[in-house]
């Protein structure tokens, strides 16, 4: 129990002090807020089809063949518990630049948003917008 304990201070403190580094210099700590963020396929594929026919035959039937999807981004802030979501067809970094635009204007005035991700290929540099930093 204690070794989990000093595991988890550990990773905290690393972790503060890791957000810290990706932060502009003009950002005081106070006025950050955290986001999780993450991204998922989900969609139907086909079922076989049934058919009634005479007994003891097999009838050929085509399967539907087709797959179905979209994709899920979504956030949350973890000091006001505000969402951020979006529903796309595709995945890719102008996807992901309308997710973090979104999170952008759901960030109060006067906060900056520290938006944890994973390290996907479509997550990409925020420049443009001013009040959001990256932590990956």
């Amino acid at each position: 129990m204690r070794r989990q304990t000093h595991k988890r201070k550990t990773l905290l403190k690393n972790f503060t002090d890791r957000v810290k580094a990706v932060l502009p210099e003009h950002i005081k700590p106070e006025h950050v807020d955290i986001w999780f963020q993450d991204e998922s396929r989900i969609g139907q594929q086909g079922s076989l089809t049934r058919v009634w026919h005479e007994k003891g035959k097999r009838p050929r039937i085509i399967r539907q063949q087709q797959f179905e999807y979209a994709y899920i981004f979504g956030a949350v802030c973890l000091r006001t518990g505000t969402t951020a979501a979006l529903v796309m067809p595709s995945v890719n970094k102008e996807a992901m630049l309308l997710h973090l635009r979104q999170i952008s204007k759901e960030t109060p005035e006067g906060r900056h948003a520290v938006v944890v991700m994973d390290g996907a290929g479509w997550h990409q540099d925020v420049s443009e917008l001013k009040n959001i930093s990256i932590f990956v």
